[in-house]
């Protein structure tokens, strides 16, 4: 049966961290049947401030990082939607669109897991979707550790562990786990620091999403400074 695999983010800008949580998605869950993983850039994220490249950048260049990776789509239907990009809204119309049968796994990493309880109708999840845990190396999710950090989310999945690969049993209701298996420097927000003070960052996107950056002036002091954020 197809799994279809959901990873929401600003992606402000996209960077090689991002992609290669969604290969370890892809390449972990492919292994027991056809997957696809749809990345859907968020257009007013409740979580964060304001982003920092428009929708329409933000979008275009994450069709141009995943160009030619089998099993990476974009889908821009937050971007389309009017306010607030609450997970549990795109996974009701992701339900109504492909049906009640098909596994869908929403794919978190291990800080967001902690802070889930704070998100909307967050417990409604797990009726549309299973969550898929990213482990960085040097961290360990588990029961105890998500006690620990997070006692209602703990509560709350005490009876929906399960492995990778029992996903696909189920339409929703599970929680597993991710393991990556190399540690990543990229994030966003320094990549952005970067960009802006001249430092050395084109290594950390892909080529054709650097050539983006710099030929549209994202994220450059200058731009800053001109207030066209």
């Amino acid at each position: 049966m197809t799994m279809m695999i959901c990873y929401g983010g600003t992606f402000d800008p996209v960077h090689n961290g991002h992609l290669a949580v969604a290969r370890a998605a892809r390449d972990a869950m492919q292994a027991h049947g056809p997957v696809q993983v749809f990345l859907l850039p968020a257009a007013d994220p409740p979580h964060k401030g304001p982003t920092h490249a428009d929708a329409a950048q933000r979008a275009r260049m994450l069709d141009l990082a995943i160009a030619g990776e089998p099993g990476l789509k974009v889908d821009r239907r937050e971007l389309r939607r009017a306010g607030p990009s609450y997970t549990i809204d795109t996974l009701l119309e992701l339900r109504a669109e492909a049906g009640r049968e098909l596994p869908i796994a929403w794919l978190v990493g291990g800080d967001s897991l902690n802070q889930l309880h704070t998100w909307h109708r967050w417990q409604e999840l797990f009726e549309h979707a299973h969550i898929l845990a990213v482990q960085r190396p040097g961290s360990h999710i588990d029961a105890g550790a998500l006690g620990r950090a997070a006692p209602q989310v703990a509560a709350e999945v005490a009876s929906r562990w399960r492995p990778l690969d029992a996903l696909r049993s189920a339409p929703a209701g599970g929680l597993a786990v991710l393991p990556l298996q190399e540690l990543r420097p990229e994030s966003s927000t320094e990549l952005r620091r970067r960009i802006a003070a001249g430092d050395a960052w084109q290594g950390w996107t892909p080529p054709s999403v650097a050539s983006y950056i710099v030929r549209h002036h994202l994220y450059s002091t200058a731009r800053q400074n001109s207030g066209s954020l």
